[in-house]
């Protein structure tokens, strides 16, 4: 199939799929006219790295779950492993938004916002 029906199959743009083949996630075979020719297996390939890639997982890492999907002799510890590395950043980065959260509650909390030019957000901000 063209990159257009590869495309509206697995819900990706045409650019996002030539940026994956550009960088090896996928590699589709090429017509005999030149062009790229997706096989059902490239679609599903695309899907799965958009999921991952939905689920917060890097390029690196997509190119690492490809790699164990592709291996029918993968350890499922490896897959796991993954996934807790990407849990606990996660954990971190919710952390870090609560905290952040907090801050700019309390920061405007603290604002009377009026028509003055005194504002703790900005005293806040500056230090």
């Amino acid at each position: 199939m063209n990159i257009g029906t590869a495309s509206q199959e697995s819900g990706l743009p045409a650019k996002t799929i030539r940026y994956y083949e550009e960088i090896g996630l996928v590699r589709p075979n090429r017509a005999k006219n030149g062009y790229r020719d997706y096989s059902e297996s490239d679609v599903h390939h695309l899907r799965f790295i958009q999921r991952a890639r939905g689920l917060g997982f890097s390029i690196e890492e997509c190119r690492l779950l490809v790699s164990l999907y592709d291996d029918n002799n993968r350890a499922s510890a490896d897959v796991k492993a993954l996934a807790l590395a990407k849990l606990a950043e996660v954990d971190r980065k919710i952390a870090e938004l609560q905290v952040l959260r907090k801050t700019l509650s309390s920061l405007a909390s603290h604002c009377q916002g009026d028509n003055r030019p005194d504002c703790s957000i900005i005293e806040g901000l500056a230090g």
